[in-house]
């Protein structure tokens, strides 16, 4: 839990991981950010397909339309948050000379998006909308 917080503080005042051990090499730092930016892009990508769910399909049933678009957009902010993070403890690791560190977050977000991909698989294939 230490951890946890003194990498949220980091979050917002990274100037302070030069304080973690020995500059890496830029080639790694800057990959390190282009991951990132990745990680940012599905995010932003996720909440789009949330409120695309939820705006073009007025048809489906509620629950199943509000069902996908919060899947989405809650996968899409775990995302972004989960960027961020990701970044300072890689950062860190390379700076200390230690292991990148694992994380099972990939696994979340493919469950989250598949999960609504077999949802939207259901939906094509029974045609639920709001009047049936």
């Amino acid at each position: 839990m230490i951890d946890f917080v003194k990498d949220v503080r980091l979050w917002f005042a990274p100037s302070r991981l030069r304080d973690e051990g020995e500059t890496p090499d830029y080639r790694f730092s800057l990959a390190n950010e282009r991951t990132f930016l990745a990680w940012i892009r599905t995010s932003l990508a996720l909440v789009g397909g949330g409120f695309a769910v939820d705006q073009f399909l007025p048809d489906l049933r509620w629950g199943v339309r509000v069902g996908m678009a919060f899947t989405l957009l809650a996968v899409g902010a775990a995302c972004a948050l989960r960027a961020v993070n990701h970044w300072v403890r890689c950062e860190r690791a390379m700076r200390r000379g230690e292991d990148l560190p694992l994380s099972r977050f990939p696994v979340l977000l493919s469950l989250g998006v598949g999960l609504v991909a077999v949802m939207m698989v259901v939906v094509v294939l029974l045609g639920w909308t709001a009047g049936r």
